[in-house]
């Protein structure tokens, strides 16, 4: 038996049970042994009913009664009568109905949660539930219990019971870090670390096991992410040596004057481009913070060494808004800015095919319609990708295949990423950040409300459009739902339009109209012709409205930290001074998440607490992140993080071959394949 032998081949496993399974994604031996634990329960202190103190509790007992009710907004409660010899006490399950079946089939229950006073009583609070009898013997009553997922109903008792059969092979699991590493790191062994992590005997070989597994799917990452660096630094590229008369006339021509954040990003690309290697650098700015001009500046640089510009941007609205803060910054010095989306066709899109192919145009933004093979480009020297995470690898790849030699890259994102998350997914990248806003920009006011406060918000709403401004109201679904009372925006839209706002004009816009609908909708609102604009979280990235400068959203709690600042970020665009009002779905208190946006404006401080609260997921993209496969390694452990990146250096620089490192070797190169934005 080995990593690849199919789990039907194990003992007690039939073709029902390999089965379930394989719905839950878990083919062979290796698959289940890295299948780690969610979280543990501490099963060795067992607590008496009547010795029950307020804080976590594990207790044996007996389920006596057991019902469910439905709630308002569609919540499922599940309340349970649990008794020992010596008292009863009550239990609760908040939208896990799956309980009272679970709890009726009877017998005894070691359950695990927290106990509270709620609701003018005590309780247990959402405990675990795990049957005594599915305890394995062996095990006893003073466990250490792990949990797993329960990916397509997928049981623990199930779980625990094939890798019972696997212990012998876990014994026996080859080393998959070099030994430098490990003794250098005290770090215990992959099989010591994989049987106490499924089988821990005290807490402290848990940790152990965690740290170890932690680290190594780290030093994975950070290991592909340096010779991803290392692969960079070998290719050849364009050098643009630095122009100081043309910039310094540039920087004149502003309307405004440049941030130090600003001066310091542009800085840092014009010594990229005098370097024959290609630039690979990532620039993030908060919301505001002003990429485009610093693109702009580079575009001019670019144009001046004799090179052309592609600017990337994932919807046509940005798109279009691009082409215009560009046009508007480099058509004073006789530079042409060309625009190409899905919206242009026919002879004008010939043409400008053409004009691309000849050299007459030195800034060409479009979306993705910039990547068809129809599009050549005379000299590409200097490639922009606008809110980069949007675009998939190959993507990118094929924008900057449109140049024979490696062209310059700037990617931008307007997600502050926490430095954590920077060093693992972005770590092969240099990094430049805007952390400042222009001199002129006041703070945004943010409130958050509670249902009952939505007139006063209403009155501030028409207070500022009297002023001649306009407002946003973001809501969470486009349809409405009946099972629960978040507000659909389309339901808000006929609301507002036929009541509270009846005397001002109102647009609607969400994902499912079509690009030119879009379009449309925004067009008008950015000309003014608009008061209030109802929409879903369209609008999050990039729609620059200058005259808005109220925001409503609704049902705030529903939103991630990171999503929330991106939104509010579309008001506070202009020397007025902005508000956004966020109401959350209940009545209830205010959460941490919600109470951390109303006191701050700070992107990259949001971002980090975002990361702790909610995971890298809301930051980096669901799908990106999902690949990554981190089960242990969480990306909000700074120290970790670091431990894991300076041993990745030592590896490469040592000159070792990561080859004779079979499992490590393999999972690097699909972290290379992953993060690699060349």
């Amino acid at each position: 038996m080995n990593l690849t032998t199919s789990l039907e081949r194990i003992k007690g496993v039939g073709p029902r049970t390999a089965e379930q399974f394989a719905k839950a994604g878990l083919f062979t031996v290796g698959d289940l042994l890295t299948f780690f634990p969610r979280g543990y329960e501490d099963f060795s202190h067992v607590t008496k009913i009547t010795d029950l103190k307020p804080g976590k509790v594990t207790l044996q007992a007996r389920c006596e009664k057991v019902e469910m009710r439905s709630v308002r907004r569609g919540m499922r409660v599940v309340t349970a009568t649990l008794a020992d010899d010596s008292g009863k006490v009550q239990a609760v399950w908040f939208n896990q109905p799956y309980r009272v079946t679970q709890l009726k089939e009877g017998g005894e229950f070691l359950f695990s949660g927290e106990f509270e006073f709620r609701y003018n009583r005590y309780q247990i609070t959402n405990p675990s539930a795990e049957k005594v009898s599915d305890i394995d013997a062996s095990e006893g009553h003073d466990a250490i219990m792990p949990i797993y997922r329960a990916i397509a109903g997928l049981k623990t008792s199930l779980v625990r019971k094939v890798l019972q059969e696997l212990q012998p092979l876990i014994t026996m699991l080859p080393e998959t870090l070099p030994q430098k590493v490990l003794e250098k790191e005290k770090l215990v062994s992959y099989s010591e670390a994989v049987q106490n992590i499924h089988f821990p005997a005290t807490v402290d070989a848990m940790e152990q096991a965690k740290a170890r597994l932690s680290f190594e799917e780290l030093f994975q990452l950070l290991l592909a992410s340096q010779l991803n660096k290392q692969e960079h630094g070998k290719l050849s590229g364009i050098a643009m040596p630095f122009a100081q008369e043309i910039i310094k006339s540039f920087v004149e021509n502003l309307p405004f004057g440049l941030t130090g954040a600003q001066r310091r990003a542009v800085w840092d690309i014009f010594q990229d481009f005098e370097s024959a290697t290609p630039m690979n650098r990532l620039l993030q700015g908060d919301v505001g913070a002003g990429k485009t001009v610093v693109a702009g500046m580079a575009a001019r640089q670019a144009a001046h060494a004799g090179y052309q510009t592609a600017f990337m941007a994932p919807t046509e609205i940005l798109a279009r808004q691009h082409a215009q803060t560009l046009d508007a910054l480099l058509s004073p010095f006789g530079l042409k800015v060309g625009l190409l989306t899905g919206g242009v066709k026919g002879a004008a899109r010939k043409a400008l095919y053409a004009a691309i192919a000849e050299g007459e145009v030195d800034v060409v933004v479009g979306t993705h319609a910039l990547i068809q093979s129809k599009v050549v480009f005379h000299t590409l020297g200097f490639v922009v990708i606008d809110e980069q995470h949007r675009f998939g690898v190959a993507q990118r790849q094929a924008l900057l295949d449109k140049s024979p030699v490696m062209p310059h890259l700037l990617s931008m994102t307007a997600t502050p990423i926490p430095r954590s998350l920077a060093l693992t997914v972005y770590g092969e990248l240099d990094i430049s950040i805007l952390d400042e806003k222009p001199a002129n920009r006041l703070p945004i006011i943010t409130k958050i409300g509670s249902p009952n406060s939505r007139s006063e918000v209403y009155k501030k709403i028409d207070e500022e459009i009297e002023k001649g401004r306009q407002a946003y109201v973001i809501c969470n679904l486009i349809d409405n739902n009946p099972d629960n009372d978040l507000a659909s925006v389309e339901v808000e839209y006929k609301r507002l339009r036929n009541s509270v706002f009846k005397h001002r004009t109102i647009g609607l816009l969400h994902g499912r109209l079509s690009n030119t609908e879009k379009d449309e909708v925004m067009e008008k609102f950015a000309k003014g012709e608009l008061d209030i604009l109802v929409s879903t979280t369209v609008v999050e990235v990039g729609v620059d409205v200058p005259n808005a400068t109220i925001m409503l959203i609704e049902d705030g709690d529903r939103f991630g930290l990171a999503q929330l600042h991106q939104l509010r970020g579309r008001v506070g665009r202009s020397a007025h001074q902005s508000y956004c009002f966020i109401i959350p779905s209940g009545s209830q208190k205010p959460s941490q998440r919600l109470r951390e946006i109303e006191k701050s404006n700070d992107g990259f401080y949001l971002a980090e607490v975002d990361l702790e609260l909610r995971g890298p997921g809301e930051i980096y993209g669901r799908s990106q992140h999902g690949a990554l496969n981190l089960q242990i390694a969480s990306l909000a452990d700074a120290k970790m993080i670091t431990r894991a990146q300076k041993a990745a250096k030592a590896f490469v620089a040592s000159g070792e071959n990561l080859l004779h490192y079979k499992q490590l070797a393999k999972q690097v190169e699909a972290y290379q394949r992953l993060t690699t934005l060349n």
